[in-house]
């Protein structure tokens, strides 16, 4: 079999990469050569910029897969750009959009591929909507062999899963609990959420390649784990070795008090609420199918390589006051109201 992924180095995409080649997939990746240094000898490479069409097509021209899968698509004439370019090359294209397409909020705890896809928080979600829909019409009125990937947070060996970081990523918060200071943690912390290990991920969406019953299907990849935020958090403190100090605030105080960090989409679009993900249909397709690994045994050790591999942490010292301040704040309410009988004027 024969595929070409778009991309192919981030944190799902690299996991697939390394699985499709031991399992003897030809495998052509096409990028910018950025990352290349990650993946495993075997892999065929295409360097261009897909964003330069006319240049994709010609280095495309006497090529066809089995698969092609696109990792990179944020927006919709990101979409129609493929559409041209594989229409005629592939007998199965994936697209990835993400579960963060589900109907905010929800109206019911349980979520399958039959869920709403409306979002009114985030532009990055309603963008992948968009995409969806592109395809969609494109596999009814012509055929076009799509099919939709749902992943939701999905995490590696490079950045441990937290619900609230900067825009340098998650090691600003493993930075305060190895320090000792508070750590705030959206809400009162006890709504659910699934996190899903690459490899895991892996195993489904190649289940999936080539899968003629997968062809104009959207399909939610996930593990069937579900943990409140505080046990998160308190995992990611036990593998540290270190007391967590949780500090709890509003998802929309965060969100109003955030300036540089899109806080309103990824709390109040979607780590704010309750996910619990009915993976049936991944397993209907895909027999067999079952994520492996226990979030406590995969952050360990994604731990244990973030802390041997400096590259992967990347100081936030902008985060870190904000959170401060955020902290300092909720104190200092807390100070005024202590003792006052809250219904008096």
């Amino acid at each position: 079999m024969k595929a070409l992924l778009i991309g192919g180095t981030g944190t799902i995409s690299a996991a697939i990469s390394r699985k499709l080649l031991e399992r003897g997939w030809e495998l052509w990746l096409l990028n910018r050569a950025t990352r290349n240094t990650i993946l495993p000898a075997g892999v065929k490479e295409i360097h261009c910029d897909i964003t330069n069409e006319a240049d994709a097509a010609e280095k495309l021209k006497e090529l066809s897969f089995d698969v092609v899968a696109d990792f990179i698509i944020m927006r919709p004439e990101q979409a129609e750009r493929d559409y041209r370019l594989f229409k005629d090359k592939t007998r199965q294209y994936i697209f990835i959009s993400s579960a963060s397409v589900y109907q905010k909020p929800p109206t019911d705890y349980l979520i399958n591929e039959s869920t709403p896809h409306i979002n009114p928080f985030w532009e990055y979600s309603q963008n992948k909507i968009a995409c969806e829909d592109f395809f969609i019409e494109k596999y009814r009125k012509e055929g076009f062999p799509i099919t939709i990937v749902l992943p939701s947070h999905t995490y590696d060996e490079r950045k441990v899963p937290v619900a609230l970081h900067g825009d340098k990523g998650s090691w600003q918060v493993l930075k305060r609990i190895i320090e000792g200071k508070p750590v705030i943690i959206p809400g009162d912390g006890a709504s659910l959420w699934t996190l899903t290990h690459n490899s895991d991920f892996a195993e489904g969406f190649i289940g999936l390649m080539g899968n003629i019953h997968a062809l104009g299907q959207m399909v939610q990849i996930c593990s069937d784990e579900s943990l409140t935020w505080n046990q998160i958090y308190q995992v990611i403190a036990a593998a540290l070795e270190k007391p967590l100090k949780a500090v709890h605030v509003s998802s929309e105080f965060l969100a109003s008090a955030a300036q540089s960090y899109d806080v309103r989409g990824g709390l109040l679009g979607d780590k704010a609420n309750s996910v619990v993900f009915d993976c049936s249909k991944l397993k209907r397709l895909v027999p067999g199918f079952s994520a492996a690994i226990r979030f406590d045994q995969g952050v360990r050790k994604t731990i244990e390589h973030v802390l041997s591999h400096p590259e992967c942490r990347r100081e936030d010292p902008e985060f870190d006051t904000w959170c401060d301040k955020i902290i300092a704040v909720r104190e200092k309410a807390l100070r005024e109201l202590s003792g006052k009988d809250l219904g008096s004027p």
